[in-house]
Formats: structure tokens, C-alpha cells, sequence
């Protein structure tokens, strides 16, 4: 996972605002599209993928070329006012929830206040839709004695329904391992054969589903309904590691599998259904892949944005080829990895660096 120090990354005494403020969140302004008057919030927050990058950039697609209102998040140092993935309890504008149509969330084990996850309930508990990237399988870590701890990764305490947490319930599996070597070996995505006729893989035969971000391992099989879409090929590194490349080496046109660990295949992207304790149910997608890297591939794009219209019930607005997924604006992904405290001090990551650039 990460070292005690990294998980005792700095934690602000900030005071939290229920309400959105002005500069603390990015809106796309949605268009015309078949996604015109739906409003998707994108929650970011996590300190090794990349979320704060590549949420923007899936927002500005889903605005851009399909007419969706999106709202993206991030977790904020309110005293320096800037993007800062270290700081694991606070994410202002969570109330923008109140309104949403569609939650993406790819954050990773946060502690939010009260005041903030309260807006994150309140939406489950309504039914709507959720689409969990990356790290969202372990999106949450309360203390025991904290009246959240139910939501953290690998909850074990007397609310039964919540074992194992936000990730298993909602999304169908928690943190488990990774599958694949890390910084090593790619994921080259397959689609299962009893998903062939899926409107989510529409397109995805002719544009490769791919990521520099290893394969995670799950439990076979996954729960209740859920239905593996995408399984991950491990895939081996043909070039030298590569420390200053943002894929450490690795490319889309590697090709040599790795037997031993494709044997079998695990899921990287699933859709099932959810209901929390006294919620109603609804439609969710996870998928594994989702870094700011894994963007650069257009079927992995394609792959989340017809998630976006499955979940959403929209699924006959998928085209025959897949959705449209061209990159928005200047896009350039850095590589995963940790940071500390002074990167990001150093960096200060401003949200209007996220915004859409008027034509």
C-alpha cells in the first residue's frame, strides 16, 4: 500500500464550509448532447494516481462532447488555497451532490468531516448512480471509534451490511493487492466474452483499452451481480524502466503476457447494483483503471464515458462505434506516484489551472 509516513501525510486543522466556494471547485458548463441537463459531480483525492489531473480531463470530455454539467472536486489546503492530494480530510463542495444525476468518485483512503460526508451519504442513500475508478475501491479509512469508520476500507465492526466497506458494498470489491508487478507490467484491457453484447463495450474493439497502472487484484467471483466487462491482461515491459517516463517504460504496443498471472484474469471493470442500509438501490461501475496516465489510451476514455451513459440509463445513446472521446484542450500526465508534503507546497496546483479555456 504505502508507508506509515505517507499515511501520516499532512493533516490541516481546516474549517470546512458546507457550501461551495468560489475557487475551490471547476465547472464545465455542459452543452448541447445527449447529456444536457444532467449534472455529474467528479470527486478527486487521491496521492499517487493522478485524480486532480485526470478528473478535470474526463469532466471537460463529458461537457465537451456529450453536453454533460460537471462539477469536479479535490482535495484542498484551504490556508494555501491549493490542490493538495496529501491533505486526506477535506474535499470542499461536496453539496454539490445535492443536485447531481451521477457521482464519479476516485479518491483514496480519506477521512472527510461529518459535515462533508454526510452530502456522500445522503447521495447513496437516494439511489443514484456512482462510477468508482482507481483507488475508489478503498476510497475512504475512519478510525474505529469514528461515526463514519463503516465506509473505511476493511471494516470489520458490528454494522454488518458494511463489512469490508464503502468499496465492497457499493462497489463490489476493497483493496486487495496488486495483481500485477507495480511500475512494471501494464494492463492491456479484454473484453469478457458474456459482455460482448454490452452497451459499455461499444467501440472498444477498435480502440485499445490500456494503462500504464498495473492490474488489482480482486475476489473471484465478485458479488451479488455484479458482471465483469473488462478483464486485465498483465502484460510485460519490452523496453528499460524508465524513472522519468510517465509510463516508467512501458507502451501500448507491448505485447508479451504475463502466463502465471493471467491465469485466470481478473476483472477491471464491472457493473453491478447497490443499496445501502435504509437507501434505495442503484446502478454502479467500477473500474480499476482510471489513473491520469491510463486517459492517454482511447478505449480507456471511451470505456468510462459509455459507463457514464449506462449508469445513467442511457445506454441506447450509445453510438454503434462508442462514444466520442477526443482529449480536451492541453493534456500532459504525470507519472504516478507518491509525493510528499513540499511537492505539493512547492507546485501549488491552483483549481482555475483545471478550467476549460473559452474558444
Amino acid at each position: 500500500m504505502c508507508s506509515v509516513s505517507m499515511r501520516l501525510a499532512l493533516i490541516l486543522a481546516v474549517a470546512t464550509a458546507n457550501s461551495t466556494k468560489g475557487g475551490d471547485v471547476v465547472i464545465y458548463e455542459g452543452g448541447q448532447g445527449p447529456g444536457a441537463g444532467q449534472h455529474v459531480v467528479l470527486i478527486s483525492g487521491d496521492e499517487e494516481y493522478r485524480s486532480e489531473e485526470a478528473l478535470p480531463q474526463l469532466g471537460k470530455i463529458l461537457a465537451t462532447h456529450h453536453g454533460f454539467h460537471c462539477t469536479v472536486l479535490f482535495a484542498m489546503d484551504d490556508v494555501r488555497s491549493i490542490i493538495h492530494p496529501n491533505v486526506i480530510n477535506n474535499i470542499p463542495g461536496l453539496d454539490a451532490l445535492t443536485d447531481a444525476d451521477l457521482m464519479i468518485i476516485f479518491t483514496r483512503l480519506r477521512a472527510l468531516p461529518a459535515d462533508q460526508m454526510r452530502f456522500i451519504d445522503d447521495y447513496l442513500r437516494s439511489g443514484r448512480p456512482v462510477i468508482g475508478l482507481r483507488t475508489a475501491t478503498h476510497a475512504f479509512n475512519f478510525p474505529a471509534d469514528d461515526g463514519w469508520a463503516h465506509y473505511g476500507n476493511g471494516y470489520e465492526g458490528s454494522e454488518k451490511a458494511w463489512t469490508d466497506g464503502f468499496g465492497r458494498l457499493v462497489l463490489g470489491e476493497k483493496w486487495i493487492r496488486h495483481h500485477g508487478q507495480h511500475k512494471h507490467q501494464s494492463t492491456r484491457g479484454v473484453i469478457a466474452s458474456a459482455s460482448n453484447d454490452h452497451p459499455i463495450v461499444r467501440g472498444l474493439e477498435h480502440s485499445q483499452v490500456w494503462g500504464p497502472t498495473d492490474v488489482y487484484g480482486v475476489r473471484l467471483p465478485l458479488p451479488g451481480d455484479s458482471q465483469p466487462i473488462v478483464l486485465g491482461e498483465v502484460v510485460n515491459r519490452a523496453g528499460v524502466f524508465d524513472e522519468d517516463d510517465p509510463f516508467y517504460g512501458m507502451k501500448p504496443t507491448d505485447r508479451v503476457p504475463d502466463a502465471e498471472l493471467n491465469s485466470p484474469m481478473m476483472p477491471i471493470a464491472w457493473t453491478k447494483t447497490y443499496k445501502i442500509p435504509n437507501g434505495e438501490p442503484g446502478r454502479a461501475f467500477c473500474s480499476t483503471l482510471g489513473a491520469s496516465t491510463d486517459l492517454v489510451a482511447e478505449g480507456t476514455r471511451r470505456l468510462i464515458v459509455n459507463a457514464v451513459y449506462w449508469c445513467l440509463a442511457m445506454e441506447d445513446r450509445i453510438p454503434a462505434s462508442g462514444s466520442n472521446v477526443p482529449i480536451v484542450g492541453p493534456y500532459r500526465p504525470t507519472a504516478y506516484q507518491f509525493r510528499e508534503n513540499e511537492y505539493w507546497e512547492q507546485r501549488k496546483m491552483r483549481v482555475a489551472e483545471h478550467q476549460l479555456e473559452a474558444k
